[in-house]
């Protein structure tokens, strides 16, 4: 049966991404043409060369080496229009790839170097990811998107990028988000923000368990009261050979808080040695929270497809997998209950049905 799962049919079924980064998914032909604008300088102008070079930049094995790509991406992300497009460019890319709900989260904090407000940043994403929704309607495909904002972990304005998420709450933005180098940079840096947010009925997440081990997936839920994990791999580590779970690996699993687990992006990082080694495998035979998610298309050169190919591949697994991890991820989105039942029942459920034995 199994065999039967092909790229192009799992490119045509539904599928939820809550973990993608705006800067992470960029068109390398886009990058090439709004680099020429600004004046910044590339590795290569050539669009598939600089596609290439992006993934071989990124698979380092080193989290902090992978960040340094963004140098190139964030560049050509300074004016109103750039971000307009990328954003209308990312939409439409994974509606193309089945996405039907899409968190998609960028650091506005980044995007300041020609002069725009933090709220003009916003302002552009959105209306680039709402162009893109329509553009894909016109082209009979469905996409929700939400967009997340997220503040540096290394900086100092979470407060500031806090207020400014839940000041855009009811125009697109659906959560918040911290981000960058884990070690020496615990989330507890940011707990007015997260107090702020709990404070103001706000969700977020909190990249945790990707460099760094258990304390930062502790720190994340028990002092900053995150609502999922962004990534979170590394609560393997509180899993015994044998499948028994520790206190805080118990604590994750009984309290259904979500794991965005990015297969390509985990490897590269150096997470975890190979998808075969991933702990997405386990972690779902223990029926935790698991989500399926790109990280980065560009510097993984990947799609939300590709990442459930890969699962196919690696595990075995059927529709009846895809179905469960594209659920999971339904359910742990940041819009209301309503408006996920509706994709769920509506939309998921009917799709694979037609495919499940």
């Amino acid at each position: 049966m199994v065999a039967t799962i092909r790229y192009e049919d799992i490119v045509k079924v539904p599928k939820a991404l809550l973990h993608d980064h705006l800067d992470g998914g960029l068109r390398p032909a886009t990058i090439v043409e709004l680099a020429a604008e600004v004046g910044h300088e590339l590795p290569t102008t050539d669009p598939e060369a600089l596609g290439r070079w992006f993934v071989e930049a990124a698979d380092s094995g080193s989290l902090e080496r992978y960040l340094e790509t963004f140098a190139h991406t964030v560049a050509v992300m300074q004016t109103g229009p750039a971000l307009r497009r990328v954003a209308r460019e990312c939409a439409l890319d994974l509606a193309a790839d089945g996405v039907v709900y899409a968190e998609v989260r960028f650091a506005p904090e980044q995007h300041l170097e020609r002069d725009l407000s933090l709220d003009e940043v916003v302002e552009a994403v959105l209306a680039g990811f709402a162009e893109g929704t329509a553009q894909a309607v016109e082209a009979g495909l469905t996409i929700r998107v939400g967009t997340l904002l997220t503040a540096m972990r290394h900086a100092a304005r979470s407060q500031e990028i806090a207020e400014l998420a839940v000041r855009h709450r009811d125009a697109g933005v659906v959560g918040f988000d911290i981000a960058g180098a884990e070690a020496g940079f615990p989330p507890t840096r940011h707990l007015d923000a997260f107090e702020y947010l709990q404070r103001e009925n706000f969700h977020f997440t909190i990249h945790a368990g990707e460099a760094f081990g258990l304390p930062s997936i502790w720190q994340a839920i028990q002092w900053c009261g995150a609502d999922r994990l962004g990534h979170g791999v590394r609560i393997v580590d509180d899993i015994a050979p044998d499948g028994a779970l520790g206190r805080l690996a118990a604590y994750v699993r009984d309290k259904r808080i979500p794991l965005e687990l990015c297969p390509s992006s985990n490897v590269q990082t150096g997470a975890v040695a190979s998808i075969a080694d991933h702990p997405i495998g386990l972690l779902r035979d223990l029926r935790f929270r698991a989500t399926v998610n790109t990280d980065n298309r560009l510097m993984s050169g990947t799609s939300m497809s590709r990442e459930m190919s890969l699962l196919v591949e690696t595990f075995g697994y059927g529709w009846r997998e895809l179905q469960w991890f594209t659920i999971n991820a339904m359910k742990s989105a940041f819009i209301p209950f309503d408006e996920r039942l509706r994709i769920i029942d509506e939309v998921i459920k009917p799709a694979y049905a037609k495919l499940l034995p």
